[in-house]
């Protein structure tokens, strides 16, 4: 059973509707909704991101098509086997994931791609039934603090109980882990603060405790 998502209107959080509304006049061919997760729900794998990107997720409609840190993140994922086919850049390349599923904090593209806090707990309900609906999960990968955060308070843990730190793997409970990563956005590689061999190895530690 699919896990509720946000509707493609979702009225959550007024600030995001009225940045979808400026998108949709501004970008009519643009996917302009809350952006649905990509991944079978029986993977033991679960990527988190931050949200959308305006000309990226939001554009193409799947997550980390079209930007950056989609290039680093599928690169990523291919090298250590959670993906089948190519990726191209486009939501209709054919590209499948393998054990793996991805999805944001928040759903909706925001504003400088800064989602404030309101809005993380808004879109937190939509992350804990999707980890609820994921019979086989044994990895969750956070893609930088607000993810750790989300990825916490989803799973009723406080921010004691697991600091973010890249590489970091912490226990959630007897079956799941979370593995910390810094997000793979063009910022934080151009800044030198993650490259890809960072992230490849972050990834490749938790491809190694799938094995």
């Amino acid at each position: 059973m699919q896990p509720m998502s946000p509707t493609k209107n979702c009225p959550l959080c007024p600030r995001l509707c009225d940045f979808r509304a400026h998108n949709q006049r501004q970008y009519p061919d643009f996917y302009n909704a809350p952006v649905p997760s990509f991944g079978s729900l029986d993977a033991q794998l679960l990527v988190v991101g931050l949200a959308p990107g305006l000309k990226g997720a939001n554009q193409t409609g799947r997550p980390f098509t079209g930007d950056y840190a989609g290039l680093v993140l599928y690169s990523a994922l291919q090298k250590f086997g959670f993906t089948r086919g190519d990726y191209k850049e486009r939501a209709d390349d054919g590209l499948e994931l393998v054990n793996c599923r991805i999805t944001n904090a928040v759903r909706c593209v925001p504003q400088e791609n800064k989602p404030e806090t309101v809005e993380i707990k808004n879109c937190n309900t939509f992350l804990v039934n999707e980890i609820k609906a994921m019979p086989n999960l044994r990895f969750i990968l956070s893609l930088g603090l607000v993810s750790h955060k989300a990825v916490l308070k989803a799973l009723s843990k406080k921010p004691a109980f697991a600091g973010f730190s890249h590489g970091a793997i912490h226990r959630l409970s007897e079956t799941v882990q979370l593995a910390d990563s810094y997000h793979c956005s063009r910022y934080n590689i151009n800044t030198g603060r993650l490259t890809q061999a960072m992230f490849d190895e972050v990834v490749k530690q938790v491809a190694t405790q799938l094995a």
